[in-house]
């Protein structure tokens, strides 16, 4: 999700401006406070029992007895937009490809947030929620809901419907590399766009969670099978899909997915155009535009007897599917090049929405860095689609975003969930425990992305940052869950999206570019299609640096320590100039200090850590003997230091 969406809970706070949120001169008493020091990091005893049974090393790359359960689903939805419901019926075959006997299987019914008395953390609209109206496994008798868990475990066959969790007691154990064939039927009012991440306002319907999906179930946990509450995201499996969408005749649908009959949905002239448009990564081509909407204009017309067309897509190796329909839509497409292949764009809008023309050429920019700056974009589309939501939600190939009214904010919202394209889409992480792991990383990738598209902008400079403004003042540590944050305050955003990122960044100063990156890419193609957890990003990036970290993922994923150096004291000798430097903070940080001698020459020192690790509060360095007349701590602005008022010393004229 983009960060617009919790940036309504900062106004206030950010009202203050970046003085107010200086902090105060530190004092004799900081100085003289014992510095902490950063425990190591040490992984779970479940983690360590995958390390043991060979599913994760301690290097950071997968185990070879690495296994994650698949699944392979046939899905049909119907949207009745007058009466703002979908039905949907399907099948999902489960293949269990871990060592593991399973008893019962655990599915997630989303929608069931929207009922009555449903345990949330957010507001959402009550709806009733999912009606599962059938349920077969293996072609057999539909299976019997049961209200009580214990008589679901003593019958030993049933299914039990709790929150937002299906679990089903199997007629016959599940055994390792067997598979089983669940039948499902369903039907739920779609909510309004007072909702976020899916809903419809009555012209666009965007269908996000809208069929059973089955939980994770992973090689350090087993059923990872957590509510869903409203706030925290996700944690999903990998599936091959094959979907139909049956909407109203007229209506356009952009979906997870290769669209597999275009002949039988779009006309002649439409499905040319569609065509041209894989050859035209340098333009954008209008697929249908504001004159062709409507029946029998762009798309062909119904059978006889009928009034809906039927879209097929389908789709391999992604963790869920979304679509989005209207028949206010006007269409766009283009091309990226990942680096490997050509990725169709595509761009669903109202034409009143008239930023949006620029909607797919941000989308192919997104897609093509992040393709050069990470691995390239394994998929064979990305769309984006306007609709009823305030930010934008992502989902595999395509995100929905809501209105802007500068093209600043729609390149960044479109940038950002493109970026969930890599992480959570492609490297499977569990966003509902750990948020700051996708959302952290996408907002790193998007300051970047920023930084490229628009290069007079400052998008790294730390009055962009809330972080800067808000630490010691309202902080929650990053690796807190996600449902687990104060509702209506900002800590869920610092702690997840911008002070993750703002530390990433620091990172890269800490390691040097090319080793950043090389550990970032490397993580990217060994989790590609897996589940890593953050002690598997933490152990290949200290492998490929050749370099211990905890000390940084403590004091900035675990802890709220903050970094304040100073320039203490400069003085000059025949033998050399003498720079004192004093750690204010808690958060350990390499000192990188530039001197500029009065011939223009500059001289760079770097410290390490140890010395802040062994307890010091202040550093000594030594450079050249000569007439300095300033010296500036991280001139670049690299470091997340709160308080830069005393990092730069100036000599007196």
């Amino acid at each position: 999700m983009h960060r617009s969406v919790l940036l309504a809970s900062l106004l206030l706070l950010a009202s203050l401006g970046p003085a107010a949120a200086q902090p105060a001169a530190s004092s004799d008493t900081t100085m003289q406070q014992q510095r902490p020091h950063p425990n190591p990091i040490t992984p779970s005893e479940e983690f360590q029992a995958a390390i043991e049974a060979g599913t994760r090393t301690r290097s950071g790359a997968p185990g070879p007895n690495y296994w994650t359960n698949t699944a392979h689903y046939t899905l049909d939805a119907t949207v009745a937009p007058a009466s703002n419901t979908l039905r949907g019926r399907g099948t999902l075959r489960y293949h269990n490809n871990s060592p593991d006997t399973l008893r019962r299987v655990v599915l997630h019914l989303r929608q069931n947030i929207h009922k009555e008395g449903a345990p949330r953390n957010r507001p959402a609209e009550v709806t009733g929620g999912m009606t599962l109206d059938s349920l077969r496994i293996r072609g057999r008798a539909p299976l019997q809901e049961i209200q009580s868990r214990r008589q679901l475990q003593r019958l030993g066959q049933g299914y039990q419907v709790s929150d937002t969790r299906l679990v089903v007691a199997l007629p016959a154990p599940l055994a390792p590399n067997d598979s089983i064939t669940l039948e499902m039927g369903w039907h739920f009012r779609i909510p309004g766009a007072e909702n976020f991440r899916m809903g419809q306002d009555g012209e666009v319907y965007y269908l996000g969670y809208w069929y059973p999906q089955m939980a994770v179930y992973d090689d350090v946990h087993g059923w990872r099978a957590q509510p869903y509450l409203g706030d925290g995201e996700f944690y999903m499996g990998y599936a091959d899909y094959d979907v139909s969408v049956t909407v109203p005749e007229g209506w356009l649908v952009g979906a997870t997915g290769t669209l597999q009959n275009p002949e039988a949905v779009l006309t002649d002239s439409a499905h040319a155009r569609l065509r041209r448009a894989r050859q035209s990564e340098n333009t954008v081509v209008s697929v249908v535009d504001s004159t062709e909407r409507g029946v029998g204009a762009a798309t062909v017309a119904a059978p006889a007897g009928d009034s809906t067309l039927t879209w097929r897509f389908s789709a391999e190796r992604v963790r869920d599917v979304a679509f989005g329909t209207s028949d206010d839509f006007v269409w766009d497409a283009t091309a990226a090049q990942t680096g490997e292949g050509t990725a169709a764009i595509h761009a669903f809008y109202r034409p009143e929405e008239r930023l949006w023309a620029r909607s797919a050429e941000f989308a192919r920019f997104s897609i093509e860095h992040l393709s050069d700056m990470l691995v390239p974009y394994p998929y064979p589309h990305m769309t984006t689609v306007e609709g009823p939501i305030g930010g934008g939600m992502e989902y595999p190939m395509i995100t929905l975003i809501g209105q802007y009214d500068a093209p600043e904010g729609l390149f960044g919202v479109t940038y950002h969930e493109i970026s969930h394209m890599w992480f959570p889409m492609l490297v499977g992480t569990d966003e509902k425990t750990y948020a700051w792991f996708d959302e952290g990383t996408t907002t790193f990738n998007e300051t970047e992305g920023r930084a490229d598209f628009f290069p007079d902008n400052t998008p790294w400079a730390p009055s962009e940052h809330y972080y800067y403004r808000l630490a010691r003042t309202t902080e929650t540590p990053s690796m807190r869950h996600a449902d687990r944050y104060p509702v209506d305050a900002p800590d869920r955003y610092v702690a997840s999206y911008d002070k993750p990122g703002v530390m990433l960044y620091a990172l890269e100063a800490i390691l040097g570019e090319e080793t950043f990156f090389e550990a970032y890419q490397t993580f990217a193609e060994r989790w590609a299609y897996k589940h890593p957890t953050p002690h598997d990003f933490f152990n290949t990036f200290e492998e490929v640096a050749g370099r211990e970290l905890d000390w940084f993922w403590r004091g900035a994923l675990y802890k709220t320590w903050t970094l304040d150096q100073a320039v203490a004291s400069v003085r000059s000798t025949s033998d050399g100039v003498t720079v004192t430097v004093d750690d204010e903070g808690r958060l350990p940080m390499p000192v990188l200090l530039t001197a500029t001698y009065d011939d223009g020459r500059t001289v760079e020192r770097r410290v390490g850590v140890e010395p802040w690790l062994n307890g010091s509060r202040s550093v000594t360095i030594t450079l050249p003997a000569g007439p300095v007349t300033r010296v500036q701590i991280d001139p670049e602005k690299r470091l997340p230091d709160l308080d830069r008022t005393d990092n730069t010393w100036t000599a007196e004229e």
